[in-house]
């Protein structure tokens, strides 16, 4: 009962996993939600667009009435009709314009993914930093509790004319330096845990333990952001297209029914009698034939857009391989770091137990001890820094991979 009571301590003390942090955020995040409200709208806007296919159906109503009338013609008209119309032919306007609003709309919802991969990323940069920070800490405080004893115990001996006033100075500057690095790291820790929450959407108090699958061996994928662009450029294709539509032939149909009411008529039998009813149907073509060149302009300034996008996919795609290629060696130098710094640990442990012994004897002096302990509290937190920048290294190239890094934690 015990054992289980422990495991379930953290879920008791609203304890996070870095994946909850990532499922939360990306679909609670104030910037996702953002970019997801944007992809919506951008969704209505192509469903928008694809009604142009439909004919369109209008009604009215008019009241007309002349106070100088000729005698052939009613000096009231009060009429209510109903037009359909719909467009044969737009020389392909329409159809560009519906590309133009899916392509789009594909741009909006990978600017979303690309949002929740980036947040994602800076979410497990952060959750590590913080778990770092929480481990030098605690070597801080551990460094801090050895520090309080032996003054004490020197202060004792001061009292008792064994121990020289220098001592007790040097003891009490490194006590008060640790306590200044206590509260600087506890800052720091605060800031970056706002700014987690900020990211995350949500307070974070404490974290459970969370690790990345060792897959080193990913296949390179365009990123979110690059597919995003992509699409911004082929939009841009479709503009120009439905702007050249404009110089050629528009074919449209409409049929108007109408129901007509009539006063103030002259009775006279040789004056013809008004419709009460009416059907009118109506072909038209036009076509553009001068505009000084406005259409083509407006054209050459998408196309060089386009080529702008181009540039900038180019050069976001080569950056993409680059930090693919950066974070594989980031990999390899984090777990050389690893060993090096457990092996520093070990050393500097077994050095600090040594000299903490010949110093309660009183073989070696205070500068030697706080040499030791500095040595043996930089070790802990140093070790704790490479084990966490390995695990923000395997982040990294995941993404930069153009993977889901949330698909890799354990």
């Amino acid at each position: 009962m015990k054992r289980v009571a422990f495991l379930l301590l953290p879920a008791l003390l609203g304890a996070d996993d870095l994946k909850s942090l990532l499922d939360y955020a990306t679909s609670k995040s104030d910037l996702v939600v953002a970019k997801s409200l944007t992809q919506d709208g951008k969704n209505k806007e192509l469903q928008a667009q694809k009604s142009s296919y439909y004919p369109t159906l209008d009604v009215g109503a008019f009241y007309q009435r002349l106070d100088e009338k000729s005698p052939f013609m009613p000096g009231e008209t009060y009429s209510g009709f109903a037009k359909v119309g719909i467009n044969i032919y737009d020389g392909g306007m329409t159809s560009a314009l519906v590309d133009k609003k899916s392509k789009e709309l594909q741009a909006s919802s990978f600017d979303t993914e690309a949002t929740k991969k980036n947040l994602s990323l800076g979410i497990v940069q952060d959750y590590f930093n913080i778990k770092t920070l929480k481990a030098t800490l605690n070597a801080k405080e551990d460094a801090q509790k050895s520090l309080a004893a032996q003054l004490s115990r020197v202060k004792q001996f001061f009292v008792a004319k064994m121990a020289t006033q220098d001592a007790i100075d040097r003891l009490q500057a490194a006590f008060d330096t640790n306590a200044y690095e206590i509260e600087a790291t506890k800052l720091q820790m605060l800031s970056a845990k706002k700014i987690l929450a900020l990211k995350v959407g949500k307070d974070v108090e404490s974290f459970e333990d969370s690790s990345f699958i060792e897959l080193p061996s990913q296949s390179f994928e365009q990123s979110d952001n690059l597919k995003s662009l992509i699409a911004q450029k082929e939009s841009l294709d479709s503009g120009a297209r439905a702007l050249m539509s404009t110089y050629y032939p528009v074919l449209r149909v409409e049929d108007t029914y109408s129901l007509n009411g009539y006063g103030n008529v002259d009775t006279s039998p040789t004056i013809p009698a008004q419709p009460d009813q009416q059907n009118k149907l109506m072909v038209t073509l036009g076509m553009r034939i001068f505009d000084n060149g406005s259409v083509e302009k407006n054209k050459e300034a998408i196309v060089i857009n386009a080529q702008a996008l181009n540039s900038q996919i180019t050069y976001l795609t080569k950056e993409q391989k680059i930090n693919f290629e950066i974070a594989q060696e980031r990999i390899n130098t984090s777990k050389i770091e690893v060993t090096s710094a457990q092996s520093a640990l070990k050393a500097a442990k077994s050095a600090f137990d040594m000299i903490e012994q010949k110093y309660n004897a009183g073989i070696v002096d205070n500068v030697n001890y706080l040499d030791a302990l500095a040595s043996l509290t930089n070790a802990k937190a140093l070790h704790v820094k490479a084990l966490n920048d390995t695990q923000i290294a395997y982040g990294t190239y995941y993404y930069y991979s153009g993977k889901n890094i949330k698909e890799f934690l354990k």
